[in-house]
């Protein structure tokens, strides 16, 4: 794995591709209150690249641009959390997702362990460590942050590629499909003010 760490944005000339793997690293789990410290992408070659936001009022334009992107794919693990914030964060609609949870929920019935590190276990049979998770991604990046936020994205490309044969095999990919482009709509609940209520129930 090779990481390469930017400061506030990404480089102008970077070619990303049609697929791509996001995840970001926040100061808590609230994505109003909480900030936004970084941003990690890769297109699944074995290189993440990660953007430390330093300051949250300004825009990283080359970013923006990619999460703007329609035609591109963006792979997430627990999307929901992901895209609020990142639309928290610079008011852009992402669009064309892909989340490897909710995908996993769908088609991993017959069991409740649909985590990052469940996923690289039983599908792809490695095992990674989440000792970071909770860390400080406020100040300046440690080695075992950086790698922790590296690993992040590192497999979703893989995974992905697990769980469409599995939706694929059981006929459910109509489905997980729906339920990734409700996620626009979902983050825009959880921003309003409808985070814990199921808007569906009687």
């Amino acid at each position: 794995m090779k990481i390469k760490l930017y400061q506030d944005d990404l480089p102008s000339n970077l070619n990303l591709g049609l697929t791509i793997a996001i995840d970001t690293e926040t100061m808590g789990l609230n994505p109003i209150r909480d900030k936004l410290c970084l941003v990690q992408i890769s297109k699944g070659n074995n290189i993440s690249h990660l953007v430390k936001i330093n300051d949250i009022k300004k825009k990283p334009k080359n970013l923006i641009k990619i999460l703007k992107n329609n035609k591109i794919k963006k792979i997430f693990h627990f999307a929901r959390f992901d895209v609020a914030v990142l639309k928290h964060s610079y008011g852009i609609n992402i669009k064309n997702i892909y989340c490897t949870k909710i995908a996993s929920k769908i088609i991993r019935t017959y069991t409740d362990k649909h985590g990052y590190k469940d996923l690289c276990s039983e599908l792809l049979n490695i095992s990674i460590s989440k000792t970071e998770q909770t860390s400080d991604w406020g100040g300046e990046l440690s080695k075992a942050q950086m790698k922790y936020a590296a690993t992040d994205v590192l497999y979703l490309h893989k995974i992905k590629k697990k769980l469409d044969i599995m939706l694929s095999r059981e006929k459910r990919i109509d489905l997980a499909e729906a339920c990734f482009k409700f996620i626009e709509y979902r983050t825009d609940l959880d921003l309003g003010g409808w985070p814990d209520l199921d808007i569906f129930r009687h």
